[in-house]
């Protein structure tokens, strides 16, 4: 049995031109040809970001291989130039750190204050954050300078704030002068390992609140104010408002702040290094500015050392960031 087709009203079969590749090269290589311009536009970019930090993340990785100090790298003295001398020697530097005889005085009690240092001060910020975030997304006369006076810490110079409160907490300072008034006991936080912490903390509190308060007083107001009202209609408590409507509006943007204040807290340089110096206080150091203290703090000068401390920075960072992106999808599909 045949059956006729129309030739005339049927469609044309669609043929792939012949000698057209469809490779990843050949579409990198059209591409590159129909969107030139585009790559010219980016093309600063990615040689400055190659320069600051593909360059030195590479020559700081090659470093942690190495036995690197001052003492046998390449140095000019005088006219005279020194080649550098010292050798290759594997992993050997991620075991000493990690599992050496001396590797929790040296990485694990910093890395464990580190944590416990990230812990609090986001804690902290996301709290007293969400709390003034709260207090300034009401009605309330004098919105505006209340406003421009909470985020006036996080204008400030970080070295100028950290001083400030360096002159504060100082044995004869304001604050130890206040509690001395009212009778109660006058820490000595610069000097003992307990209140170095918890002056680190508050120090550091005092800082990041403002970026906390400002983001979620934006995510604060882009909830829909129909929410609340039917809420409000439907018997429910300003609690449970709270839990049912902030707290799942405020979701995206809380997920951002804490990524963010993770990152930015875990790597706070400036917060110990001002508040304490390069090689004071050694048990309030975080991992940073140890490893800083390693490579620029004693002599001789420890580069390999110090390069495997932000090699393994970087690490605990991009395992800490994917788990807690995969974590945050999975509270959104179980939530949908």
């Amino acid at each position: 049995m045949t059956v006729a087709v129309d030739t005339e009203t049927a469609p044309p079969r669609q043929q792939r031109p012949q000698g057209r590749r469809t490779g990843p090269l050949a579409r990198l290589r059209r591409g590159s040809r129909k969107h030139w311009y585009a790559y010219v536009m980016i093309a600063p970019v990615v040689i400055v970001l190659g320069v600051l930090v593909a360059y030195p993340l590479a020559r700081g990785f090659y470093l942690t291989l190495t036995d690197a100090t001052s003492l046998n790298s390449a140095r000019t003295i005088g006219v005279n130039h020194i080649d550098p001398t010292y050798e290759f020697i594997g992993l050997h530097n991620y075991a000493d750190i990690l599992w050496g005889p001396t590797a929790y005085e040296r990485f694990w009690s910093h890395f464990l204050w580190t944590v416990g240092w990230t812990v609090a001060c986001v804690a902290l910020h996301y709290c007293i954050g969400l709390g003034l975030a709260l207090l300034l997304n009401q009605k309330l006369r004098g919105r505006v300078v209340y406003r421009m006076l909470l985020i006036l810490p996080w204008a400030v110079p970080a070295f100028v704030t950290v001083f400030s409160w360096r002159i504060m907490l100082a044995d004869g300072g304001l604050i130890n002068t206040l509690l001395g008034h009212l009778r109660l006991p006058q820490p000595a936080w610069l000097e003992d390992t307990a209140w170095q912490r918890v002056a680190a903390i508050l120090v550091n509190t005092w800082c990041g609140v403002p970026f906390m308060m400002v983001s979620l007083l934006g995510g604060l107001q882009s909830i829909d104010a129909n929410l609340y009202e039917a809420a409000e209609m439907d018997g429910a408590s300003a609690w449970q408002r709270f839990r049912h409507v902030t707290l799942p509006g405020l979701r995206p943007v809380s997920a951002t702040v804490v990524l963010l204040g993770v990152i930015w807290t875990f790597n706070q340089f400036a917060i110990i290094f001002l508040l304490f110096g390069g090689t004071s206080a050694p048990d309030a150091q975080i991992l940073v500015t140890w490893a800083y203290r390693l490579g620029f703090g004693q002599q001789p000068r420890d580069f390999a050392q110090s390069a495997t401390y932000g090699v393994l920075l970087l690490s605990i960072l991009v395992v800490f960031t994917t788990f807690y992106r995969r974590w945050l999808n999975r509270s959104e599909q179980s939530t949908l």
